[in-house]
């Protein structure tokens, strides 16, 4: 029986095209579903899992649609599951859901690609805390460093010193590279002194000058805080930074310096935004809740004028 060339040509190309398939297939990331217990959080992950309003939300997303995003994991080196790379607060809503399992994309990656994906997806988070965005930086400014040492055949050009590393994350992140290493800079404060920054007690700025006096010095800082009930401007944060360098630090000067009085304290009053909430609508803008208050002070005023003119009638 004669041997048809032309099925043999197309079931060559069948072969190849299938063949070439076959390995786009095994390049492309597959989603696995992977037991919720077996996914770990990356090691030092600097952001914080927070059970707030915006997680309650997300739990109940999670809880009517599953999760939509699939995490992003690499293997532990120990083989006991898998270290989270992307998607933690995913991880925590899902465990408060009561799902089993995630939907995870699986990559091999060493310390340093993990470590710049990790920090890289959790700055496109909406609300990220000074210590937060300190470590993540630190962090990423670390492992692009100890990857620019490296030799690259893609990429002879090496990224040189902390001034260049943080241009590059500044431009990634929208902000220089001087504000990334001021950002850096939080990382030397005692955990006290940065809690008090996330809390919005320590401006940014005062923040971090202090960050340059040694841990004893920043204790008794917060001790002058205490005594004084006062938080300190950059103009008196420069002060106990210089009293620090040229070696005049003393408790008793940085309290002096804590305890003066402000010229902006004298001409500012500042009510929080949470103790306003308490009387507004979570709806109302600051515009209209600015423009309720000086109606009210308006009407308190008018009374107090009706009063004093009462008690000046009944005088006569």
């Amino acid at each position: 029986m004669p041997i048809d060339s032309g099925n043999l040509a197309l079931k060559g190309l069948d072969d190849l095209f299938s063949t070439e398939e076959n390995r786009q297939e095994e390049q492309r990331e597959q989603v696995q579903q992977i037991p919720i217990g077996e996914l770990h959080p990356f090691t030092n992950h600097p952001f914080k899992v927070v059970d707030d309003e915006a997680m309650t939300r997300t739990v109940e997303s999670i809880a009517q649609f599953g999760v939509l995003a699939p995490l992003i994991a690499r293997p532990r080196p120990d083989g006991d599951g898998y270290e989270i790379i992307s998607g933690h607060r995913r991880q925590f809503a899902a465990k408060m859901a009561g799902l089993e399992t995630l939907p995870v994309i699986v990559r091999n990656m060493d310390d340093d690609a993990a470590t710049i994906l990790m920090v890289d997806s959790n700055l496109q988070r909406e609300h990220i805390s000074p210590s937060e965005r300190a470590f993540a930086y630190k962090m990423k400014m670390d492992a692009m460093k100890r990857t620019a040492g490296r030799p690259s055949k893609e990429n002879s050009r090496q990224v040189v010193g902390n001034f260049e590393t943080a241009d590059l994350i500044g431009k990634e992140s929208g902000e220089s590279g001087r504000q990334v290493q001021r950002f850096i800079r939080l990382t030397n404060l005692i955990p006290e002194l940065l809690n008090m920054v996330d809390e919005k007690k320590v401006s940014f700025n005062p923040a971090v000058e202090l960050s340059y006096l040694s841990t004893e010095q920043q204790q008794e800082m917060i001790n002058a805080m205490d005594d004084t009930q006062n938080a300190p401007s950059f103009s008196q944060a420069k002060r106990i930074k210089k009293l620090a360098q040229e070696g005049n630090f003393t408790s008793e000067a940085v309290v002096d310096i804590m305890g003066e009085e402000k010229k902006s304290e004298l001409d500012t009053v500042t009510i929080k935004n949470e103790t306003l909430r308490k009387y507004f609508p979570r709806s109302y803008t600051p515009r209209q809740m600015e423009s309720i208050i000086i109606k009210l002070l308006d009407q308190w005023q008018l009374k107090k004028q009706q009063a004093k003119q009462k008690k000046q009638e009944e005088a006569r």
